[in-house]
């Protein structure tokens, strides 16, 4: 079978990625590198200038959004790179800034639970190949919900943090409950502030209204 294009594959899992590896070698593509980290990804990427990328979302060392945001990276540098995010999930702050990454073509994001037919999975990464967008409806779904949900802005530590500085809890102590650095707590506070357009003002006035913002949201 004549080689599909050459691939980099991003999978934590060892199982899961090397199942992939021989599910693509399989249809035609060239696996030339297949790495467990967001690190080692843009390592292989660089190494091989590879014309497709296909990774996981949640990769080591946090397993929260470090192939989405590499994947993102990976665009930024290089607009015309096709990249297929995978997930059992939708990372909402950073999917809608890979999505819009160089006009929205040669990009796809796919949720691993939904996808049932190989063939139509195959044909999905041929189209992200041909310049075409794939993405799975639900995450369409939860991406317009996020201009009506403000915290669907938050990463899941940012809302644990918000939910701790709902029920009073200074940075200190949010510190000592997360079992953190009170820079890190500080960081996520930012962030938090930031993804909810809080204007720049005192921090306790900023700490009400983001309280406020998570107290309506839980309310619905």
């Amino acid at each position: 079978m004549p080689s599909s294009g050459s691939v980099v594959l991003a999978e934590d899992g060892v199982l899961l990625r090397e199942g992939l590896a021989g599910l693509l070698t399989r249809f035609g593509f060239e696996v030339v590198a297949a790495v467990g980290d967001a690190e080692a990804l843009e390592s292989a990427v660089a190494a091989y200038r590879p014309d497709l990328v296909v990774t996981d979302i949640r990769m080591p060392p946090g397993f929260t959004d470090e192939g989405l945001r590499a994947a993102v990276r990976l665009r930024q540098a290089d607009p015309t790179l096709a990249v297929v995010a995978l997930s059992q999930y939708v990372e909402q702050s950073y999917a809608a800034e890979l999505l819009d990454s160089a006009g929205g073509q040669r990009v796809g994001y796919l949720l691993k639970d939904r996808i049932v037919d190989i063939e139509d999975f195959i044909g999905s990464l041929r189209q992200v190949l041909d310049g075409g967008t794939v993405v799975d409806p639900q995450v369409v779904r939860q991406l317009l919900r996020r201009n009506s949900d403000p915290l669907a802005r938050l990463s899941t530590r940012e809302l644990e943090v918000l939910g701790l500085i709902a029920q009073g809890h200074s940075n200190a102590a949010i510190t000592r409950l997360l079992v953190v650095s009170e820079a890190t707590v500080g960081k996520h506070v930012g962030n938090i502030f930031a993804k909810l357009d809080l204007p720049p003002t005192e921090d306790s006035h900023r700490r009400v209204l983001a309280v406020l913002a998570y107290l309506r949201t839980i309310d619905r």
